[in-house]
């Protein structure tokens, strides 16, 4: 299907000249790096922009750095250059768990990390990552920069604390040592699809767990009460029960074409209870597979 709407293209050389183009046009102008959901939503009807402004010729845009336990992306790096990075294998593996789950190898190639929290959908893979690793969303705009915690940043189903003539340069996330955890994502048959319910979990060393999950309310959330339960305890059957029984609590889902509220719900109970107990196998060096997690789940 042909772009009905005409529109204006530009490919600025710096992010000075950038964000002038985007303070002139506001909310009229969309940018351009993977372009996986903006194409779509312009050739839908859903995004009538005057002009896009592709960022792909802004060298800065394109920079992983690891340092001091800090990794560093830029806004143009791609969902596979964050699968190929050994640094994020290493010290955020929960993170490669969930850029291996979003879409097809294609669109991973294209599809930018930034562009997927911009997206803000609730079912979002990379969130719950974000979460656990407590990033933060790096900003700027012809008045300046400022940084948003990754949990101030969803306010509503696609809307996000972004302005109207900022621009997400990059995102930080912090590795947690000593430490492993790992993403469970249900879709509802293998390969590309959508989460119909998605869950990260995180143990250290001490006992301490950071818990996310997406699909499960109009935007991700950490799970805190789940994770001051468990808070300093060994796993047990038992305990792990308790922390199944607080998901209402914590999650809000709804019915909709992928699933029920009640199967989200009652998934979710196995798909906590399964990643628990694989970030702890991760933690004494065990091998797991995060994609054969969900195998015979009903």
């Amino acid at each position: 299907m042909a772009l009905a709407h005409e529109f204006d293209y530009v490919r600025p050389q710096s992010l000075t000249e950038a964000l002038q183009l985007k303070d002139k046009y506001k909310d009229k102008a969309r940018w351009l790096s993977g372009g996986t959901d903006l194409i779509v939503n312009i050739k839908e009807g859903m995004m009538k922009p005057d002009l896009l402004i592709d960022i792909k010729d802004i060298d800065e845009l394109w920079q992983i750095g690891f340092n001091s336990g800090k990794l560093s992306l830029g806004a143009a790096v791609s969902f596979s250059e964050l699968i190929d990075s050994e640094d994020v294998r290493q010290h955020f593996g929960m993170l490669t768990d969930a850029c291996r789950t979003v879409a097809s190898t294609g669109v991973r190639a294209r599809a930018t990390l930034v562009g997927n929290i911009c997206s803000a959908v609730p079912s979002l893979d990379s969130a719950p990552p974000l979460f656990c690793y407590e990033a933060i969303v790096h900003c700027a705009s012809v008045d300046g920069k400022r940084d948003i915690p990754i949990d101030q940043w969803f306010l509503a189903p696609r809307k996000t604390a972004l302005a109207d003539n900022e621009l997400v340069t990059g995102i930080t996330l912090t590795a947690i040592p000593n430490s492993a955890g790992v993403y469970v994502k249900l879709g509802r048959y293998g390969g590309e699809d959508l989460a119909q319910a998605g869950w990260g979990v995180m143990v250290d060393h001490n006992k301490q767990y950071r818990i996310a999950h997406c699909a499960l309310a109009a935007t991700p959330k950490r799970a805190y009460q789940i994770e001051q339960l468990l808070a300093g305890k060994e796993l047990s059957d038992a305990l792990i029960e308790q922390a199944i029984a607080l998901i209402p609590q914590e999650t809000s889902p709804i019915t909709d074409i992928r699933s029920s509220k009640e199967y989200r719900l009652h998934v979710s109970g196995v798909m906590l209870k399964r990643g628990l107990q694989a970030a702890y196998d991760r933690l004494q060096g065990k091998t797991v597979e995060a994609h054969k997690l969900l195998g015979g789940i009903a």
